[in-house]
């Protein structure tokens, strides 16, 4: 019973997956980055469990980001409480959007005058803080009054979204502004497009209704975790002969050309696997740590963007080392990578709580002079 009440407060072992995904990233993006290209070698089993776990790391922080979201939207439903997160969730959307943008800046193009087109390519912050807008308009629009129509319109959306990805990205962007243009295409540069990639946002959304409505239920996380493993293991092993099936039935090519590229949905059957586990050792997931590094995400992405790409100040580690590392320099060089990041985020955390309190003691004590 407390352990459910505990849970119904907060999902720690959503905090733990967004913990082990921020870490995989980190690793991720100073291996790709920097190891030299003589060392991919598909045929070693290490570059292939490598390749594997990079390719499953984004789906799973997508997922949590959503899932984290609208479950703490949903977990109360007093007025007050609700208000609170949205308002929260605007000023974080809004803030994800303009990091995105920040992190892109050359600050010696800026002071030249010259903003690069690359400051206009669209990325995983983009795409989380536009996906929290649409789940707060969808709360405000249907969620206030009826979780189960949200959950409805969220599971809706994501599926069409992976659904007709395929027709989505024929379509032709060349007549948008390029600015906006990112978002819906990579032929320009852009990193991560909000569609499809929003859409494991919005299948986090309607997971955590289900967390809200019938976590506390006693027999609900053994039945879960199966559920977990054996639809996780459907998407990855036999959706696309469904989506053959659809194709041949109907007669959509859309079906078809998802069926042979299908791998939005089998990376869902993997983020089903690594949510399956993360639930079967919940209880072992209480280390302070790890939690705190679950909830400093954005502080360590911040800052391995800034070290490894040279945000803002363009002197990167990319820049002066890019692909040259051999598998040992490369492996002790992402240990270090990740501690570094991670220390300066806790560091960040540290202070910046430090100087909140230091400016309160100021306007108290001016408050008090007058």
């Amino acid at each position: 019973m407390e352990l459910a009440l505990m849970e119904q407060k907060r999902l720690h072992f959503i905090d733990a997956i967004r913990a082990w995904a921020i870490l995989m990233m980190l690793q991720g993006h100073f291996i790709d980055g920097l190891l030299a290209p003589q060392f991919r070698d598909q045929d070693q089993d290490w570059f292939q469990i490598w390749t594997y776990f990079r390719g499953i790391t984004a789906p799973v922080f997508f997922t949590a980001s959503g899932l984290i979201f609208t479950y703490l939207l949903f977990k109360n439903t007093h007025t007050t409480y609700v208000n609170k997160r949205i308002k929260k969730g605007l000023k974080r959307g809004v803030q994800l959007i303009v990091l995105g943008y920040l992190l892109r800046l050359n600050l010696q193009g800026l002071l030249n005058g010259h903003i690069y087109p690359s400051f206009f390519y669209v990325d995983v912050l983009h795409c989380i803080g536009l996906a929290i807008l649409i789940l707060i308009f969808a709360y405000k629009l249907i969620g206030h009054w009826s979780i189960k129509g949200f959950s409805i319109v969220v599971f809706a959306l994501a599926t069409l979204i992976f659904s007709f990805e395929p027709w989505f990205k024929g379509l032709d962007w060349s007549n948008w502004p390029v600015a906006l243009s990112h978002y819906f295409t990579r032929e320009n540069g852009a990193l991560f497009t909000f569609i499809p990639w929003v859409g494991y946002s919005f299948y986090g959304a309607f997971m955590a209704v289900i967390l809200v409505k019938l976590s506390h239920k006693k027999m609900f996380y053994p039945i879960a975790i199966i559920g977990l493993f054996i639809l996780g293991t459907w998407l990855k092993y036999d959706s696309s002969r469904f989506f053959i099936f659809l194709g041949d039935q109907f007669g959509w090519k859309v079906f078809s050309a998802v069926a042979y590229n299908n791998y939005l949905f089998i990376r869902l059957g993997d983020v089903f696997w690594v949510l399956g586990v993360f639930m079967l050792g919940r209880q072992f997931l209480q280390y302070k740590t790890l939690l705190a590094i679950g909830q400093n995400t954005l502080s360590i992405y911040v800052i391995h963007a800034v070290i490894l790409y040279g945000s803002f100040h363009g002197f990167g580690l990319y820049k002066f080392f890019k692909k040259s590392l051999n598998v040992p320099e490369a492996f002790a060089g992402g240990l270090l990578f990740v501690l570094c990041c991670v220390s300066l985020s806790f560091l960040y955390e540290y202070k910046k709580g430090f100087v909140k309190d230091y400016i309160s003691r100021i306007f108290k004590k001016n408050k008090n002079y007058d």
